[in-house]
């Protein structure tokens, strides 16, 4: 696997969020579409724009369209990577179902989750 690839109203503005969110530099850029990839090398995000873009709603409803897949992102302080990535555009959700992890939404409405690894190998489940 190369990328995993988010869809969005606008590829490159979504792009920037997380470029910025992560470090990561930009390795392709094009009309309508961004890929960019962790400084080391390794799987990295890609971003479409999708004109019928529908934000997804977490916690999930029948009567709305539902998250398909989120992004687990481990931080080493939970409170700054918050204050970050809510300085970058970010929103911090009402509904928060774990104590040590914080689940927000990109500028385009897709969940991410935050989390610190107490123990080697975590991943928070949403």
């Amino acid at each position: 696997m190369t990328a995993t690839t988010l869809d969005a109203p606008d590829a490159h503005e979504l792009a920037r969020f997380y470029r910025d969110l992560l470090g990561w530099p930009t390795q392709k850029e094009e009309p309508g579409w961004v890929e960019i990839t962790p400084p080391g090398g390794g799987v990295g995000l890609s971003f479409q724009t999708e004109p019928h873009f529908i934000r997804p709603r977490w916690p999930s409803t029948r009567s709305e369209q539902q998250m398909m897949m989120h992004l687990d992102i481990e931080v080493n302080d939970l409170s700054s990577a918050v204050e970050h990535a809510l300085a970058l555009g970010a929103t911090l959700l009402d509904f928060q179902p774990q104590e040590d992890v914080r689940v927000l939404c990109d500028p385009a409405g897709h969940p991410f989750c935050l989390f610190v690894a107490e123990v080697p190998g975590r991943v928070p489940g949403v």
